[in-house]
């Protein structure tokens, strides 16, 4: 615990620095990180719901979209979300190579993802749907292509901690930036339900 010197004049001042924990800081800019994507995102969404039916004489969702592709997209997503759940579980058993084997599962699910994301974007701008074609496209691509970038950024941190813990072990900081991908992980999984559900879902029924 910190001391106070109180000297004759009736100042009085810390004769050391307070001490803050690491963890605590780290996790409470991680959450306001959060919530400033959340406040992204949901500009995102509200020019969708305004730009999404401006088609410029163009096509609509139903002639461009398919809906089975879009939902094996979803499911490798959501299997993801799962299989860093059981990376998080052998973390808190502290067992390093399961937690390695299930970030590495996690990774390939992601990046199955953005495949077939990626094949999605090359087809519509071949059939020349790109984001230039209409109101509707530009906010498409937009959604959806931030979220992509999103969850690219979160495979190369997938990665990144994959090389860590295997260099430093489940040590209290690797613990901790485990717990804040998980975190990221799982916002990207609910913004993603977001988008199936609102621009894919609605717009195809």
């Amino acid at each position: 615990m910190s001391t106070v010197t109180l000297p004759k004049d009736g100042a009085f001042h810390l004769a050391e620095e307070p001490h803050h924990p690491e963890g605590a800081s780290t996790m409470l800019g991680f959450y306001i990180y959060l919530m400033s994507d959340c406040l992204i995102f949901a500009v995102l969404f509200a020019t969708y719901a305004v730009l999404g039916g401006s088609f410029a004489a163009g096509p609509g969702p139903k002639e461009l979209f398919d809906l089975d592709l879009i939902a094996i997209n979803t499911a490798m997503l959501l299997f993801s979300s799962i299989t860093y759940g059981f990376a998080m579980l052998a973390m808190q058993k502290h067992n390093s190579r399961h937690v390695i084997g299930w970030l590495l599962v996690t990774a390939l699910f992601g990046l199955a993802f953005l495949g077939i994301e990626i094949y999605e974007f090359h087809h519509l701008i071949h059939e020349g749907a790109g984001p230039q074609r209409s109101a509707f496209l530009s906010a498409f691509f937009l959604l959806v292509g931030t979220h992509g970038l999103h969850v690219t950024f979160g495979t190369l941190w997938l990665a990144t901690l994959v090389l860590q813990v295997r260099k430093f072990g489940l040590t209290s900081d690797m613990q901790r930036r485990l717990s804040c991908l998980s975190l990221f992980w799982h916002f990207l999984d609910v913004i993603w339900i977001g988008v199936f559900t609102f621009v894919y879902l609605v717009r195809m029924i």
